[in-house]
């Protein structure tokens, strides 16, 4: 299979930007390379509406119509399939904010069973629920600072924002346990290693990172369900995030064969059919795959911000997205993913001995690390 990957939104390290809070990835999938097979019908389409690239942004929906038909029937033809990745920025901040903080491998006054198993997602709204652009904005800064003393300055004032908050919080239960992990947390920086070492480092967490983990969880899947492997994956060049991207791709592929439990109740981490091909980063206008993609993907992201669209555009859209996937990450998003664990009943019977001893004595050892504190 070939997939041709196109991102929208990008504003690189600035995550508050209100004009583009979203960041996007459009995967585009076919049996082909339509690098080859669709240059024909593009080469076309280019000297009708003359010009040498087809971008959608510049041509806009007036022009895009009437040679919509067309790119939809050779989309159904060659079985194209369009998945569409979004990355919320703003929640990104609070995201990664929580899982250095309140990793129960790092923080010790935080129980395990509060970060490895679903009850892990309760805690994230909890903590997120504390938060406003301003104080997220802080968090963010604090993550991509490379100066450890300063980084240690700016979480003494985020953690202080977070206790006096604490009382917005309507339960006991979760006062507690934030309080305490925010405390350990504050008295041992060192241990929770919070800000970035270097450049590279600061790009790994980007939110591109994150939406290009889902670009290649998602064409694993795809190359799993149809049974074919992963000849190419064309990605858009630009400078800023293709080295990390390519490094993010070489330890997947190391992975490859691979599961891994996240712990009980949580979704296994499946790195079986990760694709051993490296990406090719590429110029947009060196591309007929791309080209495409672009299209597409300027339909999801204004069907998403509910601005019109032809009939013709949305016909063509669909011909692609319907057998395609999407995801996102996002507080909402996890919110419904999640919200089914509000509503679970209560158990019928008591639970198991073992399991019991195991809760009792995280939570002896919890009090005990508060107590010190």
């Amino acid at each position: 299979m070939y997939f041709f990957v196109d991102e929208s939104g990008n504003t690189g390290q600035n995550l508050f930007d209100s004009a583009q809070p979203t960041l996007y990835y459009g995967v585009l999938g076919s049996r082909g390379n339509l690098d080859v097979i669709a240059e024909p019908l593009l080469k076309g389409l280019r000297q009708e509406l003359g010009v040498k690239r087809i971008h959608a942004n510049e041509l806009g929906v007036g022009r895009l119509t009437p040679i919509a038909e067309r790119i939809a029937r050779f989309s159904k033809k060659n079985d194209l399939r369009f998945s569409l990745y979004r990355v919320s920025k703003p929640d990104h901040a609070i995201i990664t904010f929580f899982d250095q903080v309140f990793d129960s491998g790092l923080n010790e006054a935080l129980p395990w069973h509060h970060y490895w198993t679903p009850l892990r997602y309760v805690l994230l709204f909890k903590v997120a629920h504390l938060f406003d652009e301003d104080l997220a904005k802080q968090a963010w800064s604090a993550r991509r600072e490379q100066n450890s003393e300063r980084c240690e300055e700016k979480l003494e004032k985020i953690y202080a924002t977070l206790l006096e908050r604490i009382g917005r919080l309507p339960d006991a239960r979760s006062r507690e346990l934030i309080t305490g992990a925010i405390k350990w947390a504050r008295a041992n920086p060192k241990e929770i290693s919070f800000g970035s070492s270097n450049y590279e480092s600061t790009l790994q967490i980007s939110p591109n990172l994150i939406g290009f983990q889902q670009v290649l969880q998602a064409i694993a899947m795809q190359s799993a369900a149809q049974k074919r492997p992963v000849h190419r994956i064309t990605v858009d060049r630009q400078t800023e995030f293709n080295g990390a991207q390519a490094e993010l791709a070489e330890w997947y592929r190391r992975l490859r064969g691979h599961k891994s439990d996240l712990g009980p109740g949580m979704p296994q981490a499946d790195y079986s059919n990760m694709p051993e091909t490296p990406p090719e980063f590429v110029p947009g206008n060196q591309s007929a795959g791309l080209e495409l993609v672009d299209i597409t993907l300027w339909l999801a992201k204004r069907m998403e911000d509910k601005k019109l669209i032809s009939p013709e555009l949305t016909a063509l859209f669909w011909s692609q997205a319907k057998r395609g996937m999407t995801d996102e990450v996002s507080i909402k998003a996890l919110d419904k993913r999640w919200r089914h664990i509000a509503h679970l009943p209560e158990p019928d019977k008591p639970l198991p001995a073992e399991l019991t001893t195991a809760l009792e004595e995280a939570e002896a050892k919890r009090r005990k690390v508060v107590s010190a504190l």
